[in-house]
């Protein structure tokens, strides 16, 4: 008897699960997988292992994602290390030969530099943005009653009294 797709697809939920992990589209999973994307939905829908291998997968890279992101936005310190092919030498000093008589090199490590990644300000404003959306978005919601109230200390005056305070401000320049 033959298996059924839904057979067929529970034998790879290791495959989903590392697929998801690689960061493919749902559209490639079920190509890889050798069905349609409808066909792909409604396992999905109808069995709970396949979300549950596609939440696992996508979980493990967001979280090396974040900490990539986060280590970015507050900078960090590594050493970089240079290695140069070099002539093997014996205790004395001599070049050392194969079997064969062919010079034997190896790899030395000939410089080790500390370096620095400064803080990334982009990695900081989208950490923020997104993680503290309130005080970090760009668009700042401000309720209004809708009342608008003008404080005009000059609206008791009558016009001529504004004409005298208009030519003292004149006056004095």
């Amino acid at each position: 008897m033959a298996k059924s797709k839904w057979e067929d697809i529970k034998d790879k939920l290791i495959l989903i699960e590392g697929w998801a992990r690689e960061g493919l589209t749902d559209k490639q999973i079920a190509n890889n997988l050798g069905i349609g994307l409808t066909t792909f939905y409604k396992h999905k829908k109808e069995h709970s292992e396949v979300s549950e291998a596609l939440k696992k997968g996508k979980e493990i890279i967001d979280f090396e994602v974040e900490n990539a992101l986060l280590k970015r936005a507050l900078g960090y310190k590594y050493t970089e290390v240079t290695k140069e092919l070099m002539l093997k030498k014996d205790a004395r000093g001599r070049p050392l030969e194969d079997i064969h008589g062919f010079p034997v090199y190896e790899m030395v490590v000939t410089k080790t530099v500390k370096k620095e990644v400064a803080p990334d300000t982009t990695a900081q404003i989208f950490w923020l943005k997104n993680r503290k959306q309130q005080q970090w978005r760009d668009k700042q919601e401000l309720q209004h009653s809708g009342n608008v109230t003008i404080n005009n200390p000059y609206k008791d005056l009558s016009t001529e009294e504004l004409k005298k305070l208009a030519a003292s401000c004149d006056e004095d320049g």
